[in-house]
C-alpha cells in the first residue's frame, strides 16, 4: 500500500517581545520593593543633574564672615638717580695773605688763589670766601666773618640773555638759575655775544655792579679733616709729574694734586678723576679703551 507523503508548512512568526504582557507585569510585581525605590531615586538624581544651572550663588550662611577685599598697592615709581656734575666744587676758605689783585685763601684741602686786574683790592683778613664751580660756571662770595654781610659776589660763566624781561641775564647760582639785572651797565655787554665767558659783580639784589676779569688757581695738597664742608668732583688728564705733585689738565685749568692724598702711581697722559666728599677722598682712573667693533660673520648679500 502506497503511503502519501504529507508536508506541513508553518508560518514564520517573529516576536519582538518573547514574553507576553501578562508575564511582564507579573515580573515587575515580583521585583523587590528596594530595587524599585533605588531605581526611582536614580531617576530623580539624573533629572536633578540635568536641570538648568542657576547663575545666582547661594547665600552665605548667617554665621560666616565674608573675607575683606585686599587692594594691591600700585608700584612705587622708580627712583631717579641724581645728575652727576663734573666739574663740581664747593669750598670755604679764609684769607691767608693778600697783595695787589691777588688773594691767597686757606681751604680744608689746600690753597685757593684768586687774581684779578680790576677788583679784589679791598680784601681783608677778617673776610671769608665761599667758592662754587658748576661745569662752566663759578661763583665767588666774599663776606665779613663777623656778621656774614656781603662784600663782593662774582658770577662767572657763559653769558645767557634773560627771557623773563629785557635788560636781564640768566646765571647759575648755588640755589639754582637766577635772573641778573643789567642795570646801568648795559653798554658794557655790547662787546660780548651769547655764550661768551665773562665775570660780573652783583649786589644783594642781583643787579650788576661791574664787569671784571677773575681767575682762580686750586691746589689739592691735603686730606680734609673730619666734618669739613668740602665737595669736589673733577676729571682731567695727567700732564706733568714733579716730585710729589701730579699736575692734571682739567676744564677749570691746571690743578696741582699732592700724591700724599692717596694718588697711586700714574703716568703722563693717563685720565684721572678726583672725588672729595667731606673727609673722604677717592681717586679713580676711567678707562680710555674704545671697544673694537665686531666684524659681521654673516656673508654680505
Amino acid at each position: 500500500m502506497r503511503q502519501s507523503t504529507h508536508t506541513e508548512t508553518h508560518a514564520l512568526v517573529i516576536r519582538n517581545d518573547p514574553q507576553p504582557p501578562g508575564m511582564r507585569e507579573s515580573s515587575l510585581r515580583r521585583l523587590p520593593r528596594r530595587v524599585v525605590e533605588a531605581f526611582c531615586s536614580g531617576v530623580v538624581v539624573v533629572v536633578t543633574l540635568l536641570g538648568p544651572v542657576s547663575a545666582e550663588e547661594p547665600p552665605a550662611p548667617s554665621g560666616m564672615l565674608s573675607l575683606p577685599v585686599v587692594e594691591t598697592p600700585a608700584p612705587a615709581p622708580a627712583a631717579v638717580d641724581p645728575v652727576t656734575i663734573d666739574p663740581s666744587i664747593q669750598l670755604r676758605g679764609s684769607v691767608w695773605r693778600t697783595k695787589a689783585g691777588i688773594v691767597f685763601l686757606k681751604t680744608p684741602i689746600g690753597l685757593l688763589t684768586l687774581s684779578s686786574k680790576t677788583t679784589l683790592k679791598d680784601i681783608k683778613a677778617s673776610h671769608e670766601v665761599h667758592f662754587w664751580v658748576h661745569e662752566r660756571n663759578s661763583v665767588v662770595e666774599i663776606r665779613k666773618r663777623a656778621d656774614g654781610s656781603l662784600v663782593h659776589r662774582y658770577l662767572s660763566g657763559p653769558m645767557t640773555t634773560g627771557t623773563d624781561a629785557p635788560g636781564t641775564l640768566r646765571w647759575w647760582g648755588p640755589d639754582g638759575d637766577q635772573t641778573v639785572h643789567v642795570g646801568t651797565h648795559e653798554g658794557r655787554f655790547s662787546n660780548y655775544r651769547e655764550g661768551d665767558s665773562l665775570t660780573v659783580e652783583v649786589d644783594e639784589t642781583n643787579t650788576v655792579r661791574g664787569v671784571h676779569d677773575l681767575q682762580f688757581d686750586l691746589q689739592v695738597s691735603q686730606t680734609p679733616p673730619a666734618g669739613a664742608d668740602v665737595y669736589l668732583l673733577l676729571s682731567g688728564t695727567v700732564s706733568k709729574l714733579k716730585s710729589n705733585f701730579v699736575f692734571v689738565r682739567t676744564p677749570i685749568g691746571l690743578v696741582m694734586l699732592n700724591s700724599k692724598i692717596g694718588i697711586p702711581r700714574v703716568k703722563v697722559g693717563q685720565p684721572l678723576t678726583l672725588h672729595i666728599d667731606h673727609e673722604h677722598v677717592t681717586v679713580t682712573f676711567p678707562s680710555t679703551e674704545t671697544p673694537t667693533p665686531r666684524r659681521n660673520a654673516s656673508p654680505i648679500p
